[in-house]
């Protein structure tokens, strides 16, 4: 049975247990002392996450605020009349800072759609995705609401994903402050950000809120049981832009193993008959692409004919991130992704 340290612990007290510069006393008859001598060696509990975690985010663009100028190219001159502005929103647990999109001045109220974006659960902020959110804002013509949510491991499931519902429960009661129509409100987002746009309409579903309009996903995220899929064999263990490895650290940082399939963790194993209208892309050679294929079996099997799958031949995860690498394929993508708001949310035939 463990129990707490007392509060006058010698290792608690580092002027009582140091018999020098650098150098710590550790009772050797105490029968805790093996676990000290570690603890001393590690220097911090967290220390071996902290090593495993700084490579990823400190080589992932946007972790902290990137200068705009140096390091994300200046994406606003391809959406000219576009107006960007930051809003923190207030939740519970504190403000939640998010990026809005707005596709012009002109007068409202507009579509809004929250936008989630990706990053493993783990890295990642709005500005990194501000291409993907810039190209939706213009082609579909709504409000696009990104949100920066916390990230994992510190804040493992469900926590990211409740600060996306403050939000978009924000943009249900508060959209009209923003130039947006509260009775029109979308979900997107790509990969993990994914994951959390396919989880919000089950999540606000269960606390008997109104369920989103529409939702759109890129690549998602729809069940952390990955290796059940014949993709994912087949594509993760050398895939291009992550693999297995990389997968399952993220999954390890986000949820424990008997979360793995709570639906609002795996959203494919949710009851989807009271899901939105859906749209999913995804590339066949993206290892989660027989996921969402089953996804996309399951919401028709359901009773939804509003389901739109869009399977890109030869694309990888990701391949609508990078603008100008697939220009033609990214160029169907948003289109598509533009008729599909369109109908759904926009009101356009």
């Amino acid at each position: 049975m463990s129990q707490a340290l007392p509060a006058e612990d010698p290792l608690l007290d580092v002027d009582r247990r140091t018999d020098g510069p650098g150098v710590t006393h550790i009772d050797a008859a105490d029968r805790a002392a093996p676990m000290y001598e570690l603890l001393a060696k590690l220097r911090k509990p967290v220390s071996l996450r902290d090593i495993m975690i700084r490579p990823v985010r400190e080589g992932y663009a946007g972790q902290d605020l990137p200068d705009v100028a140096t390091v994300l190219p200046p994406w606003e001159h391809l959406f000219p009349g576009q107006i960007v502005s930051e809003k923190r929103i207030q939740s519970p647990a504190g403000p939640i800072r998010c990026r809005i999109y707005h596709p012009d001045a002109g007068s409202g109220p507009r579509p809004v759609v929250v936008y989630c974006h990706g990053g493993g659960f783990m890295v990642g902020s709005a500005e990194d995705t501000d291409y993907m959110t810039r190209r939706i804002c213009s082609v579909a013509k709504v409000i696009v609401v990104s949100v920066n949510y916390r990230l994992a491991p510190e804040w493992p499931f469900p926590t990211g994903l409740d600060d996306c519902l403050e939000v978009y429960q924000w943009a249900r009661s508060h959209a009209r402050e923003i130039g947006g129509d509260p009775d029109r409100v979308g979900v997107a987002g790509d990969s993990s950000g994914g994951n959390f746009a396919a989880a919000l309409p089950l999540r606000v579903s269960d606390r008997n809120l109104p369920v989103p309009n529409a939702t759109a996903m890129f690549g998602p995220v729809l069940d952390f049981c990955f290796e059940e899929y014949e993709s994912f064999e087949r594509l993760a263990a050398t895939g291009v832009v992550f693999d297995a490895a990389f997968l399952g650290f993220a999954r390890g940082a986000y949820c424990r193993y008997v979360q793995w399939r709570h639906p609002h963790a795996s959203p494919i194993r949710g009851d989807l008959s009271g899901y939105p209208p859906s749209f999913l892309a995804v590339g066949t050679h993206d290892p989660l692409v027989d996921s969402c294929r089953a996804f996309a079996t399951k919401l028709e099997a359901s009773g939804k004919q509003n389901v739109q799958l869009t399977v890109v031949e030869g694309m990888p995860h990701g391949f609508y991130f990078w603008p100008g690498i697939f220009p033609r394929q990214e160029a169907d993508i948003y289109s598509a992704v533009a008729t599909f708001l369109g109908r759904h949310l926009t009101g356009d035939s």
